[in-house]
């Protein structure tokens, strides 16, 4: 797994590429999303446009990461989840757990309507 961060939207905007399976890529996404939290950038999208695969630790690790966000006071949403992975999410229920979006910027836009 792959990931590059950006801040677009009044949001940071996180795209997983490859396949998301914790391990020591799930060390440095952890370790990312501490330090915007420590940086109060607390709303995070989760691209998974590009996500081939995703395995028990990987959703885990994305489960982690929404509960640090939320924890902080923001939000962990995900967009863009397609195929395998949507069907993934809806087979354990995360589909419930998680905010998620067609479009990046439908996940992005979600947190002015909180608001």
């Amino acid at each position: 797994m792959k990931f590059t961060v950006n801040e677009r939207y009044n949001t940071v905007v996180i795209k997983l590429t490859g396949d998301v399976m914790g391990g020591p890529d799930g060390a440095k996404l952890h370790d990312r999303l501490h330090k915007l939290k420590e940086e109060q950038k607390l709303n995070v999208v989760v691209d998974l446009g590009r996500v081939k695969f995703l395995n028990s630790s990987g959703l885990g690790m994305l489960i982690s990461g929404m509960t640090t966000m939320r924890n902080a006071g923001g939000d962990l949403r995900l967009a863009k989840a397609a195929g395998r992975i949507q069907s993934l999410l809806m087979v354990t229920k995360l589909i419930t757990v998680f905010k998620h979006y067609g479009t990046v910027e439908e996940a992005a836009a979600s947190y002015s309507e909180d608001t």
